[in-house]
């Protein structure tokens, strides 16, 4: 499609047309940014408080007698980092069935 102008006037149409365009694309990766930062935020999060309650589960069965116990390691840490309560929940529920 021809517009009536000169040159210039269309220059100006593009530029303006990419800097709307750059502006939303930069918008989208400070949003997408934020959204990873909170996602790893939350990660680690569940990796400490997993260790701490991995801990306290482990001295609450040494005190009642119970010789089950979680050791601390990658494994488990990334376990319940990526699975959250479910995963804490997993990693004892495999302990308890070798138990038995």
């Amino acid at each position: 499609m021809i517009f009536p102008g000169s040159l210039e006037d269309h220059m100006e149409l593009y530029y303006g047309i990419g800097a709307i365009a750059g502006i939303c694309v930069l918008v989208l990766l400070m949003g997408l940014v934020k959204q990873k930062t909170q996602v790893i935020f939350v990660f680690v999060l569940r990796c400490i408080a997993g260790s701490v309650g991995i801990s306290a589960v482990n001295e609450l069965f040494k005190s009642q007698g119970i010789a089950v116990s979680a050791g601390i390691n990658p494994v488990t840490v990334l376990t319940v980092g990526i699975l959250g309560i479910c995963g804490f929940a997993l990693i004892y529920g495999i302990l308890l069935y070798k138990f038995l």
